[in-house]
């Protein structure tokens, strides 16, 4: 499940959250958190540590943790061919790298899936896992085969744990209007994409957005981010009470709209934890990001807009029959995430989210709360519906206003 799909008792909430409050207050030391560290075994740790033994010629190849100007300007100094060898022998690291051409990411990750879905097929059948490792390397060989279907055109893809992904809908080297969509928790490589209750996973969140906004402005350049990129928390559990996967996150989301190709006005649609990681991620983000929306948040770890620390208009929505807005909004000891973005002392604009159903149902065609995202990915903002059919979530915004930022 993706992003809180189930409706936890908020009982059990609040006593971990409360019991967790007292342990921060009771100990010396404060909060610590488990470093998490990349097992060497890791395909992509294995494949960046190859990267950093090799070279293109007598070149040494530059640093993977180099700035997405600086590996932008190393791609461009090569030719086709050797572009194309990169990506044949490391396609794990082009296929992450913020700064290589979008092309060759997309096929660096074609023949990532390949060599991954090869091995969980050999997996499949290795008498030493158990049943359910067998019955695990299946749901992923059939994962991987689905997106290595039609012309997907994958951004980021890491099989390593629970695994990562990202995609493109549209053109991304020619869009004048770029949405991320940021999932929230259980987020990872199984349930980037469903069978049933598609509009939950990011990929069908990404998609929905797409074709609202084609919908919204036909002759809009546009392009949608299902952006399943970082590590999110698995289920209700400490580490979707805290903040550390979402720092994590935030640098990885960061880095993705500084390195986003041309010129693109940007619109971030944070769900669930993902509004977390927007939340943290906001005062890092480069002016082209000119909107930041969340739906079904649990707090943006600030106290209130003005100290997201940035230009982007803030955004939020909640329906009303959300089970988030009863878990506590809260900060304490660095447990919880602050107030919460549809109160207006916090200061955001608030949409309607009429339609939404509950806490996963804000990407459904035929929601106003869709509807509202899409005119915002387009920069329609004088159409969006307001809550409680006010306009006050509009006011000092112009159609003008699409080519530049504005403060919530």
């Amino acid at each position: 499940m993706t992003s809180f799909d189930s409706s936890p008792s908020l009982n059990v909430w609040r006593a971990l959250l409360a019991l967790a409050v007292v342990f921060v207050l009771l100990s010396t030391t404060g909060w610590t958190a488990v470093q998490r560290q990349r097992d060497p075994g890791e395909p992509l740790q294995a494949a960046l540590d190859a990267w950093e033994r090799g070279r293109t010629g007598v070149r040494h190849l530059p640093s993977p943790r180099s700035s997405p100007k600086r590996l932008a300007a190393f791609f461009a100094s090569l030719t086709a061919a050797e572009q194309e060898r990169l990506a044949t022998t490391y396609p794990l690291v082009v296929g992450n790298l913020n700064g290589a051409p979008v092309s060759l990411r997309y096929r660096a990750n074609r023949l990532a899936l390949m060599r991954a879905r090869t091995v969980e097929e050999r997996r499949m059948h290795d008498s030493r896992l158990s049943s359910d490792g067998r019955r695990q390397a299946g749901r992923r060989m059939h994962r991987y085969e689905s997106m290595l279907g039609g012309d997907r055109q994958i951004l980021a893809f890491d099989p390593s744990g629970k695994g990562r992904a990202a995609e493109v809908l549209g053109d991304l080297e020619r869009a004048e209007r770029v949405s991320v969509v940021v999932p929230g928790v259980d987020t990872n490589v199984l349930t980037f994409e469903r069978t049933e209750r598609w509009y939950t996973a990011p990929v069908g969140m990404a998609e929905s957005l797409y074709s609202a906004e084609r919908a919204a402005d036909p002759g809009a350049r546009t392009a949608v981010i299902a952006w399943a990129d970082y590590t999110s928390p698995a289920g209700l559990g400490m580490d979707a009470a805290i903040g550390k996967l979402a720092e994590e996150g935030a640098v990885r989301l960061a880095a993705l709209t500084r390195a986003l190709p041309g010129t693109s006005r940007i619109s971030l649609f944070c769900h669930s934890y993902g509004s977390v990681v927007c939340g943290v991620a906001a005062r890092a983000l480069p002016a082209r990001v000119v909107d930041v929306a969340v739906a079904g948040s649990p707090g943006m770890r600030v106290g209130n807009a003005g100290q997201l620390r940035t230009d982007a208009r803030v955004w939020a929505m909640r329906d009303r029959d959300d089970w988030i807005q009863d878990v506590p909004y809260l900060a304490v000891g660095g447990l919880g995430h602050g107030a919460d973005p549809v109160e207006r002392a916090f200061g955001a604009r608030v949409l309607s989210a009429s339609g939404a159903a509950g806490h996963s149902g804000y990407f459904q065609p035929g929601t106003e709360s869709l509807d509202n995202f899409a005119d915002i990915g387009v920069g329609s903002y004088t159409t969006v519906s307001c809550a409680d059919g006010d306009a006050d979530c509009v006011n000092g915004i112009s159609e003008a206003a699409g080519s530049g930022a504005g403060q919530a």
